[in-house]
């Protein structure tokens, strides 16, 4: 669809969780987003993005919601064929195989984000990051302490903490100081895998929805099977937090919150003691968003 000159593109931001890491659907070998141009055919916008993502990847998706529209004026559009509108959208599906056409595949988030994973400790490639915002930051004398602030900011330095969601805010800031590819950096410099035009930058942008929406609303249960234990769950909240969780403080709250119930079943897959098996209450979805909540993130 044409809008003025102007192309509109949707764009899909789909996350599981399996075995305990965030992953993300991709095409042309992850290299992309699923998107495609909004027609005339299409009854609606997320009509449109459901048949793109279907024709690309075979793999259906349940729960949906808009994320963002970029239409920067700058934003690759010589990459992207002259001036684009992309409407991108949230989605949370369990993970399938995927028969498509457009070459899909499901590749862990961290690869492209590698220093958005805190569960292990910092991440060595920070290391790397810094020393290339400082010597950005030298290099304009006028700017220097005002790109020094943002930098320790965005990046948890000095006195400033690590915050998990500013995960669009890092990107930017490495855009910026051409330490991406995207941004024209070469690809052996370039820190995680990048991905066509500005798909890293949305995939970012849906990283950093996510992580805040968890905190005060229960769809981490749309990214869980039917029945799961709670260590699960657990690992499921820091893997797309990128964070480790204190057990005690997580329990409490998901008890205190009546978020689950048990299924009467057990199972022995954590090589322990049998551990009871649970399910969300439907009702969750309905009558509580967690309002005011927060999920007890700290670092073990």
């Amino acid at each position: 669809m044409t809008i003025g000159f102007a192309h509109a593109e949707l764009i899909a931001v789909l996350v599981a969780v399996t075995g305990g890491e965030p992953r993300v659907m991709t095409i042309r070998s992850g290299d992309a987003l699923p998107s495609g141009p909004f027609e005339m055919g299409h009854r609606t916008l997320q009509s449109g993005l459901r048949e793109w993502v279907q024709e690309q990847t075979g793999h259906p998706v349940g729960y949906l919601e808009q994320l963002y529209t970029f239409a920067d004026r700058d934003r690759n559009n010589e990459i992207l064929g002259g001036r684009t509108i992309s409407i991108s959208y949230l989605g949370l599906v369990r993970e399938q195989a995927t028969p498509g056409g457009g070459r899909p595949g499901w590749h862990g988030w961290y690869r492209y984000f590698p220093w958005e994973d805190w569960r292990a400790g910092r991440p060595a490639i920070l290391d790397g990051i810094v020393t290339r915002l400082v010597a950005w930051a030298e290099r304009d004398p006028v700017r220097q302490n005002e790109r020094l602030r943002r930098a320790n900011f965005a990046f948890g330095l000095r006195e400033a903490a690590w915050n998990e969601d500013l995960v669009l805010q890092r990107y930017e800031l490495l855009y910026e100081a051409g330490i991406v590819t995207e941004a024209g950096c070469p690809v052996e410099s370039n820190p995680g895998r990048a991905m066509f035009a500005d798909h890293r930058r949305i995939l970012a942008t849906g990283i950093a929805r996510l992580r805040a929406k968890i905190k005060y609303r229960p769809v981490v249960f749309e990214l869980m099977p039917e029945s799961f234990t709670l260590l699960q769950l657990q690992r499921s909240v820091e893997a797309l937090a990128g964070l480790t969780l204190h057990k005690q403080n997580f329990r409490r709250l998901i008890e205190q919150q009546e978020l689950v119930e048990e299924t009467g079943e057990t199972t022995s897959e954590t090589g322990g003691r049998p551990a009871k098996l649970f399910r969300y209450r439907h009702v969750v979805l309905e009558e509580r968003a967690l309002a005011g909540s927060k999920l007890p993130l700290s670092r073990n």
